[in-house]
């Protein structure tokens, strides 16, 4: 009798849709993006992104959206912003200290809703070995779509603003004029496009 509850409970289980439980997401690098903005001698701002990817994953159940659990770890040295010699001054000690510090990482620690197409996930992000919590602004995860190779796909949009100094990058030049030469506030924003594993 106790061994036919198990085959019932077993057989089931497999009849509940997998959604009910969440699925895992892997991060798709070749169309994704991380992308950050920053003031540049107070008249213009410079643009730049990381293209590579060392891991990216996001566990995510419609159903009961605080389950949601993400990780990101970024490669420091793919860093690009069009101009070798900036990227190569950015690789350096006075910003990323690649050598030192070769990943950036995000880890979620909280996620809700806050909006019917708007989420608010808190996470600690972790830059030149300084760990600090953020809270990213994801809009637009969409509907589940399939690919023409069969591939399940969904994708979504999460910025936030930090300070630079707040994980020790600090360089900067006093200008004649006043101000400075690289801004404080960076405005960063993350393109995600994610295939179910």
């Amino acid at each position: 009798m106790k061994r036919n509850l198990l085959i019932l409970l077993s057989f089931s289980a497999l009849l509940i849709p997998n959604f009910l439980f969440g699925m895992s997401w892997q991060i798709d690098p070749d169309h994704s993006s991380f992308g950050f903005k920053v003031r540049h001698l107070m008249v213009s701002n410079v643009k730049g992104d990381f293209g590579k990817v060392i891991k990216g994953f996001v566990f995510l159940n419609d159903q009961d959206i605080s389950s949601t659990k993400s990780e990101l770890v970024l490669d420091v040295a793919s860093v690009n912003t069009g101009h070798a010699k900036r990227d190569e001054h950015l690789r350096g000690p006075d910003f990323f200290d690649a050598t030192k510090f070769p990943t950036i990482t995000f880890v979620t620690k909280q996620v809700t809703r806050v909006g019917p197409d708007r989420l608010k996930a808190v996470g600690d992000l972790t830059i030149r070995g300084v760990t600090k919590e953020v809270v990213l602004d994801v809009q637009g995860i969409s509907q589940e779509v399939k690919d023409p190779w069969g591939n399940f796909r969904r994708g979504l949009t999460a910025t936030t603003k930090i300070s630079r100094r707040d994980f020790g990058i600090a360089w900067n030049r006093m200008l004649d004029t006043g101000g400075v030469v690289v801004g404080d506030e960076v405005d960063i924003s993350v393109e995600l496009e994610l295939v179910r594993k």
